[in-house]
């Protein structure tokens, strides 16, 4: 099941190279969630989770809106049942909300 939902981004890093020889390319959305409650006790706030999409050239696309960072973006999300009870969401594709282009003034 696909869904979508706006998302805050603190941070997007590119990883490539090769391990024994291996090629690995991506590129990670850090994306902010609720901190969850759970047995060992209560929460306050948000937290970033990683989420990969892509390879690594996924980055350059993204690249110029570092200074901008935190940014708005809408995502779309796969979700599917993980083990036990629980989900597993897959970030299948993710794209800036456009931002407020200043008023021209008229001539």
């Amino acid at each position: 099941m696909q869904f979508k939902s706006e998302v805050i981004i603190h941070g997007i890093k590119e990883s490539k190279g090769s391990i024994e020889g291996r090629e690995f390319s991506s590129t990670t959305f850090h994306c902010e969630v609720d901190l969850a409650e759970n047995s060992a006790g209560r929460s306050i706030g948000r937290a970033t989770r990683p989420f990969k999409l892509g390879d690594a050239k996924e980055f350059d696309k993204w690249s110029h809106l570092g200074d901008s960072l935190p940014i708005k973006a809408i995502a779309t999300f796969e979700m599917a049942a993980a083990a036990q009870d629980g989900t597993k969401m897959v970030l299948v594709d993710i794209r800036p909300v456009e931002m407020a282009k200043p008023a021209q003034k008229a001539a």
